[in-house]
Order: structure tokens, then sequence, then C-alpha cells
């Protein structure tokens, strides 16, 4: 399995428009493509027209924002912040901490608008065995804000430190499948995987798995080779990076700093936007979505990615213990309520299993579990639960989940149960509360591959595992599918681990959110989408430019 090489520099086999195409996405401007285009022979140099197959809404540099501009300062607002922040970017779990990986690091590959893995530190890749051992090729004249070139060295510790436990990784249930990293010489570096897997490179362009120098253990500089270096962190107050002059992409980022926050209050974060405090805002709901939509000067985009807020019911603690009790829970969540009052409609209906409709593995043939309070008087009955009392825990950090947890509230009352919603406040939600009570909700930010999703959420093993749910089977098909080259069996394995969750996980999926973000209409390359999440799925820092 080979993946051609492209980049700033230029292109190997350019006949492919299709790939061409894809390049743009990757971050070549239009005229660049074009040049290449023209050198293939498929337009005419100084062509204006597009190519077939790209669409209007993102053709490079004649975006309806503009021609990209060099220079400007840009303040975000993100939804959450902790006095726990760090520039680890084995520790990031929220909005915010993958904007800042993505800003000060880059990885080995990095993902386009349709989250196929690209070259990026790594300018090729290839896997001689069908995913089995794969090889990277590092770009040459890359090095780190502190001089440094960059070297196999730093591929190799730059992974492995995730397979020590005492780094914290966040993704290191992911990483324990590489048994072994090797420099095949001073630019190739050959992963061994403890079983194949096809979609390495798509693992390896997750924010978590960017390159750090080799030996950090100090990660307050944010030392990378990113677009933008550090030049101040304070954990839960704010971060200011400038510009990388030497970066390694030839005309990027065009920004000169961008300051990062984090703002828990939407009606604030709101405020802020629509006075010019700051540029960019996420977490949006469907009520300050049509607020800022009135605004002339700040503009709204809502991007369908498989996000979601789910309600965590611990299998391993009382009354989530009580399969009927959970199977009660999801009966009582009133799916088209939820969207229609809680959303205001910007979403789509779930079915408690997490691979979205968008995606190739989603499996449909499952049964849609709808609202059904007698099913649940029947089954609490059962869990011996009737009449009971319990806490849900909810906060404006999980995206909709106190209006999630009022209209379960009046449902459960329906049935005989009475639930006290514990609110609590954003700021710390991720490191105090999340995970850690009997019933919960939890906000799960897209994943490009659905095999990360899982691996990340649902494994036994994995240190997301939200409610605790083991189960052998899945993990077994888990890791068979990672390697499984026939399509059909592929997507068979998946239905049946989403089975597995629908019907056996303390996991309540009502529906999927669309991400909704304001930001100021001189913003320009927001019309550009790479569907992992806010902030272009957290990859806007060299990607938008200040058009004042």
């Amino acid at each position: 399995m080979t993946h051609n090489r492209y980049g700033d520099d230029g292109f190997v086999s350019p006949e492919q428009s299709l790939q061409v195409y894809r390049a743009m996405q990757g971050g070549l401007s239009r005229r660049q493509a074009l040049k290449m285009l023209a050198a293939a022979g498929i337009v005419a140099a100084g062509s204006t027209g597009l190519v077939p197959g790209i669409s209007r809404s993102w053709a490079g540099e004649n975006s309806q924002q503009g021609t990209p501009k060099r220079g400007g300062r840009i303040r975000m607002a993100a939804h959450s912040s902790s006095s726990s922040e760090s520039l680890d970017p084995a520790k990031g779990s929220t909005a915010i901490d993958y904007v800042r990986a993505y800003t000060f690091y880059n990885g080995l590959t990095r993902f386009n608008e349709q989250l196929e893995p690209q070259p990026a530190l790594a300018e090729s890749f290839e896997s001689p065995d069908n995913g089995g051992h794969w090889v990277f090729t590092l770009r040459e004249g890359v090095t780190f804000h502190d001089g440094k070139s960059l070297t196999p060295q730093d591929v190799i510790y730059s992974i492995m430190r995730h397979k020590d436990p005492a780094v914290g990784s966040k993704v290191k249930s992911m990483v324990d499948q590489v048994a072994d990293i090797r420099a095949l010489d001073d630019r190739r570096v050959e992963f061994e995987l403890s079983s194949p897997n096809i979609e390495l490179p798509s693992i390896l362009a997750v924010s978590h798995l960017v390159i750090v120098p080799d030996g950090t253990t100090d990660f307050s500089k944010g030392i990378g080779t990113g677009p933008f270096k550090c030049e101040q962190f304070s954990p839960g107050v704010r971060s200011i990076a400038v510009r990388n002059e030497n970066y390694w992409r030839e005309g990027y980022p065009y920004l000169d700093a961008i300051e990062m926050v984090g703002i828990s209050d939407e009606s604030a974060r709101v405020n802020a936007l629509l006075s010019g405090d700051v540029h960019m805002i996420n977490n949006l709901t469907g009520r300050n979505a049509d607020r800022i939509k009135q605004s002339e000067s700040s503009r709204v985009k809502a991007t369908n990615s498989g996000n979601y807020t789910d309600l965590i019911m611990r299998v391993d603690q009382q009354p989530g213990s009580r399969p009927e009790f959970v199977e009660a829970m999801k009966y009582l969540l009133d799916r088209e309520q939820i969207k229609r009052v809680a959303l205001r409609g910007y979403g789509e209906i779930a079915n408690d299993q997490p691979i979205a409709p968008s995606s190739p593995y989603h499996f449909s043939g499952l049964p849609q579990r709808e609202y059904d309070p007698e099913r649940a008087v029947s089954l609490l009955k059962k869990a011996g639960v009737s009449g009971a009392r319990v806490s849900v825990v909810v906060s404006p950090a999980a995206n909709y989940s106190m209006e999630m947890g009022q209209l379960l509230q009046q449902s459960a009352a329906q049935a005989g149960l009475t639930i006290n919603l514990n609110r609590v406040p954003a700021d710390g939600y991720w490191s105090n509360h999340w995970m850690k009570h009997p019933l919960g909700f939890g906000n799960i930010n897209p994943r490009p591959t659905a095999n990360i999703l899982l691996s990340q959420f649902f494994a036994s093993d994995a240190p997301w595992n939200e409610s605790g749910w083991k189960n052998e089977q899945f993990d077994q098909l888990l890791v068979a599918s990672r390697n499984e080259p026939d399509e059909a069996t592929r997507k068979q394995m998946y239905a049946d681990m989403q089975t597995l969750i629908h019907d056996e996980s303390g996991i309540g999926i009502p529906v999927f959110l669309s991400d909704v973000e304001g930001y100021d209409a001189r913003i320009g390359g927001m019309d550009r989408t790479i569907p992992l999440g806010a902030f272009m799925g957290y990859m806007c820092a060299e990607n938008i430019w200040w058009n004042a």
C-alpha cells in the first residue's frame, strides 16, 4: 500500500486530477494547483476554469472570502478551559487542546476534507505487507522552533512515549499496537505493528500523535515544527501563538498571531464575538446561532461530523450495573423532542450507536430505538428501581446536556422515576466529573475513522471507556477489523460492534450534533471544512487569514 508524494514543492503522478484536487484540499493554493494541472496538460496554463469535481464553495484562493492575506492577529475563544491544561499533546482532551496541538506541532500525516491521511512531516508512506509494517520517509529541511532538525529519533520518541503509563496519554490504547519503531536511515522510519492495521496513517494524523523533539519532558514552551511558535501559555487562562517564520510549508501561515482563551459561558462567548473582543467561538446552541445570524459583522458555520453528547451510565456502579435500568433509560430518551427543542434542528436522530450515518461503516440495519415510557416502566420494575430517585450530572461543558437532562427528567417522571439534575460548572468538568459519577453526560468530538473512535471509547482497556463496559467479543472484532481486506466482511464486523454497543453498553446516544461555531466576517478561509470538529477540524491556525 503506497501513498504518492505531493507537497509544496512538487507532485508525483500529476496526470491524476483527483489527486491534484486533494492536494489543494491538503493546503496548496489554487495558483499552485493550477500550475500542476497545466504542467500535467490537464488544463491550459492560466486557465480560470474549475477542474471537474472541484466545487465552487472551495476553490483555493478564489474562495468567497477572497485572496489570502498575510498579517493580522485574532483571538479565539473555546468553550472549556482548565488549570490542568498542558501543551503536551498526549494529554489533550478538549477542543482548545486539539487546536493548540495542530498550531504548535505537526504529525507525520494530516487530514484533508475527506478525512484521508495526507503527507505532512512524512513526505511519503507505504506498507509492503498490507499493514503489518509501515515505512515513513521524512521531509527534508524541517526544523523545530528551537532550530533543531527533524530526525527519525524524534519520531520514535514522540510515538513510543505514549506507551508509558506514566505519561498519561489519552491514546495509549491506540499506540499499544505499535510493537517497535526503527530508523532505517537518516530519513526513513519503519513501524512494526503487533497486528496489521491498514489505518495507521490515519491514526498518526490525530492531534495527540504530533511530533515533539526527542527526549522532551518539559512542554511548557510548546516546541514543535508547527506553523506557530508559543510566545505565552498560562494553563486555564490563555496562550499566544506567533508565526513560525521558518515553517516548512512555504507561504504558510497567514496570520501574525493567534490568542486562544477559554470562555465556558456560552452567552459570554457570544457577546464577546458580537462586541469584537474575540473573532472565533465554538459550541453554539441553535438559539445563539440564530442570534449571530442577525449580526452583519459575524457569521455562523454548522458542520455535521459525528459529534455527539451521550448519557453515561456506569455499568460498574449502581444503578447502571442493572442492565434493565440501562435499557429503560435509553427508552426514555425522546430523540425527536431533543432534536427539535434542545438542538433547534441542528443535528440528526441517533440510535445509541456512535458511528454516524455519514460513515461508510454506519450500520443502518439496527431497528431504531423509539421513545417508549411504557416499556421503560416495565424495565425499571424488573431492575427493582421503580419509584427510585437518581442523580444525573449535567454541565455546559457537555453540549446540550442540561437541555437533554431536563427533557429526560420530564420523560422519567412519566415512568415513575425521579431524576435530580446535579448542575456542575464547565470549568474543570472533564477532569473532575466526566466518567466519575454513576450517571452523567459526555460529549465526544468526531474521530477520523470508525476504528479510532471505537478504540478510544469502547475498547475494554480504553482510558476513555465512559461507561466502564467490557466485552471480549467486541475487543476481538475491533482488532480483527483493522486488517480485514474484504470490505463486506469488514462492514459486517462494524455492524456487529455497533449492535453490541447498542444492546449492551451503558451509553445512550439520542442525537448527533452539528458543530456550530461563530466567527468574525473578516476571517477568510472559513468556507473550507474538515469534518473533525469545530475550528476547521482544529486545524484552522495555518489555513485562515484576516481580511481587515
